[in-house]
């Protein structure tokens, strides 16, 4: 597979103070890091595109690292995590499927503590289209203090050859988590689930 071929990069981070309640003494910060690049099978099928995977793990290893640098370059502080796609019209929808592995396995090879699997959306459609990338837990999928989403889009792409990819990544729970469920400092972090 050729070279990823990059349009544009950004980066988004949140931080988050309170909704309404009392104001945090450390804010909760989210990030989303959006690469858009050409799709390489836009306008026609093609069989075989397992290919791709391999030429977008660099991609999704930079964008892990550009986003534990947005979130002050602690890998350790990382507690949430998610990936997404969003598929030109000239693409499938399975196209966006090409990014579940080297987008989840990079997050999960710089983050310590990420037994669980990252959560992940994709959908098509043309630019300036959002997309709620979910979060969870990056080591206990039940952890509930930690479900959330982070809403993605680029006012210009995916241009209908384009495919969007983005990596989510959060540095602890909602602001006022008080929904019960298990706690992140019960996990046992075994499985991934608990």
């Amino acid at each position: 597979m050729s070279e990823i071929a990059m349009r544009k990069f950004t980066i988004q981070v949140d931080e988050i103070f309170h909704e309404g309640g009392p104001v945090a003494s450390i804010p909760h910060r989210r990030a989303a890091a959006c690469a858009v690049i050409t799709n390489p099978f836009a306008g026609e099928y093609v069989e075989e595109i397992t290919g791709l995977m391999d030429g977008l793990k660099p991609l999704g290893i930079m964008m892990a690292r550009r986003l534990i640098d947005a979130l002050g370059g602690d890998a350790s502080i990382i507690e949430g995590y998610g990936k997404g796609a969003i598929i030109g019209e000239d693409g499938e929808l399975e196209h966006g499927a090409l990014w579940h592995a080297p987008g989840g396995y990079s997050m999960r090879e710089l983050v310590p503590n990420s037994r669980a699997i990252v959560p992940s959306t994709k959908k098509v459609g043309g630019p300036g289209t959002r997309l709620d990338v979910p979060v969870t837990h990056s080591n206990a999928s039940y952890v509930r203090s930690h479900f959330d989403a982070i809403e993605v889009g680029i006012n210009d792409a995916p241009r209908k050859n384009e495919m969007l990819l983005t990596l989510v990544m959060t540095t602890g729970p909602r602001i006022h988590n008080r929904a019960g469920g298990l706690k992140a400092n019960e996990i046992i972090g075994e499985d991934g689930l608990r």
